[in-house]
């Protein structure tokens, strides 16, 4: 079977495409390049090798690192489950319309408006530190459970937001549509209104539940012996500063394909949107 010959405008753009990525890969080339050769020839480049970039600690402090990256992966998955339930309720809230039900729809707006207006570390430190000084029994006085608590508070809120947009992006004549079917306001937004809003909003929460990821490692600073916390010891144990290293690989391993991802998607939904 033969293809179709390409029309005189499409043979045109394949030849762009072509000498774009040519120059691309070659300034990306003579980049690298550059970096490779005038690095080393920094005056303090030995000292900088053996402090960050040392093999041999790297080879000894690596599977450490790893085993307390599972503590960072099982407070995600706990807090991510948690977080996208709490931003549902708070978005859906939000947009309540009913005049008796503004209470919520002003507790949705307090509460989105405080965390995010405080920054991460800060509300770690006030839930993290401010509840288990009430005194409570253990384990209700775990790091691990309120500082899991600050990160759900705070990536709520952003949540909230991001599914508020998609919910605001649905035209209010699907709503009426539904209205004049039949449909209550609550299936309304139930089966005309969430479905297509989150699905418009997958891309951005994705791009959240990554900064989510990264920001599991603030709560080492209330206790949990996560691979932040487990570089900070095998620095201070071998004065050396490789293991930190072997954590931001271990992060980037994790956080690049899903950034991708996230990337592939919002691309995929731009191309059906135009």
């Amino acid at each position: 079977m033969t293809s179709k010959p390409l029309t005189r405008r499409q043979a045109y753009e394949a030849q762009q495409r072509r000498r774009a990525t040519m120059i691309a890969a070659g300034s990306t080339f003579a980049v690298v390049a550059a970096l490779v050769i005038l690095i080393p020839m920094a005056p303090g480049w030995e000292a900088v090798k053996r402090v960050f970039f040392n093999g041999a600690v790297f080879a000894k402090t690596f599977p450490g690192l790893l085993n307390a990256f599972l503590l960072d992966i099982a407070i995600f998955l706990w807090c991510a489950p948690l977080i996208a339930l709490l931003g549902l309720a708070l978005a859906i809230a939000r947009d309540l319309r009913s005049p008796a039900l503004y209470p919520l729809r002003l507790f949705s707006m307090l509460f989105t408006d405080v965390f995010r207006g405080l920054p991460v570390i800060l509300v770690i430190y006030l839930v993290g530190f401010g509840i288990p000084g009430l005194g409570l029994p253990r384990p209700w006085n775990s790091p691990y459970i309120w500082g899991s608590l600050a990160l759900i508070l705070v990536y709520s809120a952003y949540v909230a937001e991001v599914i508020r947009s998609g919910i605001d992006s649905i035209h209010e004549s699907q709503r009426s549509a539904a209205l004049s079917l039949g449909l209550s306001g609550a299936d309304t937004m139930r089966f005309v209104v969430l479905p297509q809003a989150i699905r418009r909003v997958v891309p951005a929460n994705m791009n959240l539940f990554i900064a989510l990821q990264k920001d599991v490692a603030l709560l080492s600073f209330i206790g949990p012996v996560e691979i932040f916390r487990q570089a900070g010891v095998y620095k201070s144990l071998m004065a050396n500063f490789t293991p930190y290293m072997g954590a931001a690989l271990i992060f980037l391993a994790l956080t690049i394909p899903a950034t991708r991802y996230a990337d592939y998607l919002m691309n995929r939904q731009h191309k059906a949107r135009s």
